[in-house]
C-alpha cells in the first residue's frame, strides 16, 4: 500500500469534503477558480484570500505555507503566516514566509474553514525531508578530484552539476567499441527506495524509445551499489546558453528561428508518442554539427517528469515550483501533474523570446514568491524588450505566451506552421 495524505474539512460550509493525495503534488488553496482546492467565492468565505496558501505534498510528507494572506493560516491554533494589518495584498505576497511541516492529526485553519490532516504511512519507508533540508534537485555532489570510472565508463571531466546530479564527459570502451558520451549520476536516494526507483525507471524506459535527430539520444542506464547513472549522446557544441554568451547576449532572428524550428520537430515527434518534456529551457537545448550544419537537440527529455513523479524531487523549503519557473506556464503551477503538449509549446516560445531578447517573458522579481508571481503576472510584450522585432513575429510570440485562461497553441505543428507564415 502506498503512502497517502487525506485532508478532511471539519469546519465550515464544506464540512465533510475530502481531498486525497497518493503521489507527489502541489496544491493551492483559495477562492480563485484556478485553485485545486477551491473555496467558494461568497460572503461567508470572504476572509479567505484568492490565493491563500500552498500545500506541498510528497506522501507521507506534507507542508503548508501561507501566501501572505490578510487573515492568516493557522495550524493547531498557531498562526504560521499572514501579512500585517498595514500591508496590502501585493506586499503580503512578498513576505518571506517559511513552510510548516504537518503531522497526522494536525488541523489547518483558514478563517472559518478547517482541514484535518490524516497521513497513511504505507508499507514502504520513504525519505521525508524536513523544512530545514535543501531542495534535493538543487543539491550538489562532492566530486572526487580523481574522477575514476563507473561500470564500463571512464570519466574524463566534469561538465557540470545541476538538476539531478553531476554530469561528466565519459568514454565507453567495451566490445562494441569506443564512444564519447555524457554520463549523469543521480542522488543515492534513487537507489535507496525501491518503489520510487521503479517509478523512475519506468519513465526512463519509455523515454529510451525516442529516436529523433532533434532529441538527445538516450543510450544506457545502470546502478552500482547506491549510485544510479545513465548515459546520453554528447553534444560537443554545448547548449544555446553557451551560444548566446558567444553572441553577446542574444541571437539574430535567423539563427534563433532555425534552432526553434528544429526543436519543434523533435517535440512534435515525441508528443505523437504521448511524451511531454515539461522542462524545456535554454539550458536543455544542445547543439552539435552534422555535415557542416548546426543541429539543435532537446535534452533530458522526460527526466524532469520521471524525477518529479517518482517523488524524488522531495519538498521545497519555501514551496517553490518544480521545473524552471521562467519557462513555465501557469498551468504547471496550478496542477503539478499537468502534462499536456501545450506546456512544452509555451516553454519553447519562452525560450525563443529569450534567444531573441536576452530576457525571459515574465518579470519575476521576488524569489520568495515565484509561484504567486507566475499566477498573477503576464508575459511582457516582446517589442517592449526589442522594438526591432517585426510586428507580425511579435504578435505571434505574444499570442503564444498567453496562458490565462488557457494556452493558445496546443501542438508543436500548429506553432511551427504559424511561425513559418510570419518569417
Amino acid at each position: 500500500m502506498s503512502a497517502k495524505v487525506i485532508l478532511t474539512v471539519t469546519e465550515g460550509k464544506l464540512k465533510g469534503e475530502q481531498f486525497s493525495f497518493d503521489s507527489r503534488d502541489t496544491c493551492i488553496v483559495g477562492r480563485h477558480p484556478d485553485c485545486k482546492i477551491q473555496i467558494p467565492n461568497d460572503k461567508y468565505h470572504s476572509t479567505i484570500s484568492r490565493y491563500h496558501c500552498l500545500l506541498d505534498i510528497n506522501p507521507p510528507a506534507i507542508r503548508v505555507r501561507d501566501f501572505g494572506s490578510r487573515h492568516g493560516t493557522y495550524v493547531n491554533g498557531k498562526c504560521i503566516g499572514k501579512r500585517g494589518k498595514d500591508q496590502t495584498a501585493s506586499q503580503g505576497t512578498k513576505l518571506e514566509l517559511s513552510q510548516y511541516d504537518l503531522s497526522n492529526g494536525d488541523v489547518i485553519k483558514l478563517s472559518n474553514t478547517a482541514f484535518r490532516v490524516k497521513i497513511e504511512q504505507g508499507l514502504e519507508s520513504t525519505w521525508i525531508p524536513k523544512a530545514t533540508d535543501k531542495i534535493l534537485s538543487r543539491q550538489k555532489f562532492n566530486v572526487d578530484s580523481n574522477l575514476g570510472s563507473i561500470d564500463k565508463y571512464t570519466k574524463i571531466k566534469l561538465l557540470g552539476e545541476g538538476g539531478f546530479g553531476a554530469v561528466y564527459l565519459a568514454l565507453l570502451d567495451d566490445a562494441t567499441g569506443r564512444k564519447i558520451v555524457a554520463l549523469k549520476t543521480l542522488h543515492p536516494q534513487v537507489a535507496a527506495m525501491p518503489k520510487m526507483k521503479e517509478r523512475f525507471l519506468r519513465e526512463v524506459r519509455v523515454t529510451k524509445i525516442l529516436d529523433h535527430p532533434n532529441i538527445v539520444g538516450f543510450d544506457d542506464y545502470g546502478q552500482i551499489n547506491d549510485l544510479f547513472y545513465f548515459t546520453m549522446e554528447y553534444c560537443d557544441r554545448g547548449s544555446v546558453v553557451d551560444l548566446i554568451k558567444k553572441r553577446g547576449g542574444k541571437l539574430e532572428i535567423k539563427e534563433a528561428t532555425d534552432i526553434i524550428l528544429q526543436i519543434l520537430d523533435g517535440l512534435h515527434y515525441a508528443h505523437e508518442k504521448g511524451l511531454v518534456h515539461r522542462d524545456i529551457k535554454p539550458g536543455n537545448i544542445f547543439l552539435t554539427v552534422n555535415k557542416g550544419k548546426t543541429v539543435a537537440k532537446s535534452g533530458d527529455y522526460g527526466l524532469a517528469k520521471a524525477f518529479d513523479m517518482a517523488g524524488l524531487s522531495g519538498l521545497s523549503d519555501r514551496g517553490e515550483c518544480m521545473g524552471t519557473p521562467v519557462c513555465m506556464p501557469r498551468q504547471q503551477v496550478l496542477d503539478f501533474k499537468y502534462s499536456q503538449p501545450e506546456v512544452d509549446i509555451w516553454a519553447i516560445v519562452a525560450t525563443y523570446y529569450f534567444l531573441l531578447t536576452g530576457f525571459f517573458p515574465r518579470n519575476l522579481e521576488d524569489p520568495n514568491n515565484v509561484m504567486v508571481e507566475l499566477l498573477t503576472k503576464s508575459a511582457v510584450p516582446i517589442r517592449e524588450r526589442d522594438a526591432s522585432i517585426s510586428q507580425s513575429l511579435a504578435e505571434l510570440i505574444d499570442l503564444a505566451l498567453v496562458d490565462n485562461p488557457e494556452l493558445h497553441f496546443k501542438s508543436a505543428l500548429a506553432f511551427k506552421q504559424a511561425l513559418l507564415d510570419v518569417i
